[in-house]
């Protein structure tokens, strides 16, 4: 379903589709102010629907509908530029009300969507970071090591025994492995 939001709160439904390809033609045909998109479409994602539909239309506001809450479509709707997301068993006057919500610029998420979502934020950032581990010290001798300064300059800068650098290699081998899973690197 695409919408238009009057402000003096009516909807009018300016379309529908029932697949990815209808609705990437009637969309932008349309100019709605809201999409309503099913997750799960019969010729592909609705998520991917909604990354292509926002990049089209910048002010088109995406909310996604779905049968249950799986923290992973979740997450890819929102990075996707969804500015909602609630269950199928939304009673016709609380989906009225959401389409409204993201129409006004706010997002929404229902409270078990929000849970699951926070806990994978929570999850990914507790076992996401390798880093996070390290003392204080121990990120800077790090950064050090990034810089390809010697066990010798290290101890000297940080006013360290040398002995003290004895898991150079160990922390080489990490600085490695963190420069190959960032973001945009090598």
């Amino acid at each position: 379903m695409v919408a238009r939001v009057f402000l003096v709160d009516d909807l009018e439904v300016v379309g529908e589709a029932s697949s990815v390809a209808e609705a990437l033609t009637r969309v932008p045909a349309t100019a709605p102010d809201v999409a309503v998109l099913d997750v799960r479409l019969p010729d592909g994602n609705g998520i991917e629907l909604c990354r292509e539909l926002t990049s089209r239309l910048p002010g088109l506001k995406c909310l996604m509908l779905t049968s249950f809450t799986d923290d992973e479509a979740l997450f890819d709707a929102i990075m996707a530029g969804a500015a909602g997301f609630v269950l199928k068993r939304i009673v016709g006057t609380d989906l009225t009300n959401a389409v409204k919500t993201v129409a006004a610029g706010q997002s929404l998420l229902d409270a078990r969507s929000t849970e699951a979502l926070l806990n994978r934020i929570r999850r990914e950032r507790q076992t996401g970071d390798p880093v996070r581990m390290l003392t204080e010290q121990e990120r800077t001798v790090l950064g050090l090591i990034g810089e390809g300064l010697t066990n010798k300059q290290i101890a000297q800068k940080m006013f360290l025994a040398e002995k003290t650098m004895e898991r150079r290699t160990q922390a080489a081998v990490l600085a490695s492995k963190l420069v190959r899973t960032m973001p945009g690197e090598g």
